[in-house]
């Protein structure tokens, strides 16, 4: 087995949609499998005559009274050598409040909490032992279903082979909050912003007159050199400790300059020396 993926987190989080992007990326998933049948599970699939080399199994609050033995089961499974990797989810309380209110679906807490804020703050506190163990944590607040799609693909897809790295370059503004995602943040607000250039602001960082404005700067170059040399120094080292994938935020006031032009110029780079690498704009459509 090549890969053993649990998804879990909060309720309205998108758990059921991973499942299904999951399943479409060729992972053989299982939703709400009761815990203590996780490693007769993992038992089945190592045996498999399918030779089934991905698996992935969505787990929820619905557990509940099981939940208690994942943080045990998790270690134990991790000793053994089975390639788990736990990807939890989580939103904003008012996030989550939105999303059961579009959908009108009951918490799965509501029936042991007089309100919804109750339910959800009930279910974080469940869920809290199992989110210290997570090898990932994603906050969708922000992510739309593409939005979670593109991140899913990037991270569990098969354009790697096991051993190999798989990188994202994510872009974005400090007034719309850090990613959560990120492995590795990096702020260039130092650079002058185009924005305050009457005949830039409402482009973006993907036009080539502001990037021209950007080359123009005399920090630009040696930032750039700066940041490809001391991501090339880690990346093998993640790899080294069997890190397969690599978020790498790059952050500016809005989101819509500085920072794509120096995630695009990243991507790129990173690229022409035959890595994996996308790159996703998240605030370039921002007002």
């Amino acid at each position: 087995m090549e890969r053993l993926v649990i998804v879990t987190g909060l309720s309205g989080s998108g758990k059921s949609l991973a499942g299904n992007c999951l399943e479409d990326l060729g992972f053989f998933c299982v939703d709400n499998l009761p815990v203590q049948l996780i490693p007769p599970f993992v038992d089945l699939i190592r045996a498999s005559a399918d030779r089934i080399s991905r698996a992935a199994m969505v787990i929820d609050v619905r557990e509940a009274s099981f939940l208690v033995q994942l943080p045990d089961i998790l270690e134990a499974l991790r000793s053994a050598g089975a390639p788990v990797e736990v990807l939890f989810l989580e939103c904003t309380d008012e996030v989550a409040k939105r999303r059961f209110s579009e959908t009108r679906r009951p918490h799965p807490m509501a029936a042991s909490a007089p309100t919804l804020e109750a339910a959800i703050r009930a279910e974080r506190e469940v869920l809290a032992p199992i989110r210290n163990q997570a090898d990932r944590i994603l906050d969708t607040s922000r992510f739309s279903a593409h939005d979670l799609r593109a991140f899913l693909k990037n991270v569990f897809g098969s354009g790697t082979s096991p051993g190999s790295m798989n990188l994202n370059v994510l872009s974005f503004g400090f007034k719309y909050g850090v990613p959560t995602e990120a492995d590795l943040m990096f702020d260039v607000r130092f650079l002058p912003n185009p924005y305050f250039v009457d005949h830039l602001r409402h482009r973006t960082g993907q036009d080539p007159a502001v990037r021209d404005f950007l080359d123009r700067q005399p920090e630009t170059a040696e930032f750039e050199q700066r940041l490809r040399s001391f991501v090339e120094f880690l990346i093998p080292r993640y790899v080294g400790e069997g890190k397969s994938y690599l978020t790498i935020a790059i952050g500016c006031t809005g989101g819509k300059h500085r920072s794509v032009a120096i995630a695009d110029a990243l991507a790129a780079h990173l690229r022409s020396l035959g890595m994996v690498a996308s790159v996703h704009h998240r605030d370039v459509g921002r007002e």
